[in-house]
């Protein structure tokens, strides 16, 4: 009868193998959590541009405003209710 024989694993090779299966894990764990930052800062980013755009109607409204507030009529009623005379000679355009 013939003996069979067990192959058994040097313990350099279990060392490599442990090493291999290591090296794997450890990337797979690295590329997951580095994923979760960049979506993290993608969500970020998404977020200020969103607060940027409100921002910018924010700033268009004003200026509209502006530009309503400092038309030649409404110059003129002011003027008049507050009992002043509107002089178009004295009045300084400055221009942004």
């Amino acid at each position: 009868m013939a003996k069979k024989r067990k192959s058994r694993l040097t313990r350099g090779e279990v060392m490599l193998y442990t090493m291999a299966f290591l090296c794997l894990f450890m990337t797979v764990v690295t590329r997951i959590f580095f994923s979760a930052g960049i979506t993290n800062l993608s969500m970020n980013i998404e977020s200020k541009a969103n607060e940027i755009e409100a921002q910018k109607k924010v700033n268009e409204s004003l200026t509209m405003k502006v530009n309503e507030l400092t038309a030649y009529d409404k110059v003129k009623d002011v003027a008049s209710n507050m009992g002043l005379a509107y002089n178009n000679d004295s009045i300084v355009i400055i221009d942004d």
